[in-house]
């Protein structure tokens, strides 16, 4: 005879999975009669992939409520960007023309790692100003290497909290090393993952960046165009790359955007610059 499963919550779910794995073991060899939540298999098939969209939507809602974590800056970005010290390291070590090339171009971009993570410092120093946590603002990011661990970096490195919200890829992405324990999340849906960038956010940062920044940032553009969203900062830190990459000037010379959609955006240079437009954004003091 199985035992029964008690339903108070999670914690006495996972005593009694504890105290009965033998008994489980046994009455659960055929699959009709495994507990639908314990059944893998069951939980992906297509029929269920809405219960694993609520899923990914409640499982970081509910950790970051637990962690006190109200308000976040989320801040996007190439994973390709590495530090000013790690990019010297390979500009020294480069042999080959190849080498040489890529490490030049490692050096020259990695003022925007290191314009990321004196962001993540400033951010950090703020929240340490503030005592009702309801006021205070968390990096938030992708959760990978390049702009996102710099931001982190930035924050972690001054003993604040820093959130992740990682995606599973066919090449795996590994969480960076500066994320606070319990707040790296891993998503299978990149639609979720969007949403949850979104759902704290009182400002958007974007740093140069690929195809991954571009999809994050335009989702946003257009929430915001569209009223879906409260208006909020957007910040292009790197001008000449953001126009040069996206010619809003023609955009608005062929009308398929108004000269007012451009209010929504910033763009910036610096660290502080970026840290300056939120604070006049919301009046921080």
């Amino acid at each position: 005879m199985s035992p029964k499963l008690p339903v108070n919550n999670s914690q006495t779910i996972t005593e009694f999975f504890n105290l009965h794995k033998e008994d489980l073991h046994e009455a659960t060899t055929e699959e009709s009669y495994k507990f639908a939540f314990a059944d893998e298999a069951f939980l992906a098939r297509k029929e269920t992939m809405g219960i694993r969209f609520e899923l990914e939507l409640l499982k970081p809602d509910i950790l970051l409520r637990e962690h006190g974590i109200e308000h976040t800056i989320t801040v996007f970005g190439s994973t390709r960007f590495i530090s000013q010290a790690e990019a010297k390291k390979r500009a020294a070590e480069a042999n080959t023309p190849e080498e040489q090339f890529e490490a030049k171009r490692a050096l020259d971009n990695s003022h925007f790692y290191e314009e990321a993570r004196k962001f993540g410092a400033l951010v950090a120093h703020y929240n340490f100003s503030q005592s009702n946590s309801n006021n205070k603002l968390h990096i938030c990011t992708g959760g990978g290497p390049g702009i996102m661990e710099a931001a982190s970096r930035g924050a972690f490195e001054n003993g604040d909290q820093t959130i992740g919200f990682n995606i599973s890829l066919p090449r795996e992405q590994k969480s960076n090393p500066y994320l606070t324990e319990g707040l790296s999340f891993r998503f299978h849906y990149f639609a979720l993952r969007k949403m949850h960038f979104m759902l704290r956010a009182r400002a958007i940062v974007a740093f140069p960046g690929g195809f991954g920044s571009f999809d994050e940032l335009f989702e946003v553009l257009t929430l915001m165009q569209t009223h879906k969203v409260a208006q909020l900062p957007i910040i292009l830190v790197g001008k000449a790359f953001w126009e040069n990459a996206i010619n809003f000037n023609l955009m608005m010379e062929y009308g398929v955007i108004e000269r007012a959609d451009m209010k929504l955006i910033h763009f910036t240079e610096t660290a502080e610059e970026t840290w300056q437009i939120i604070q006049q954004w919301y009046q921080l003091s």
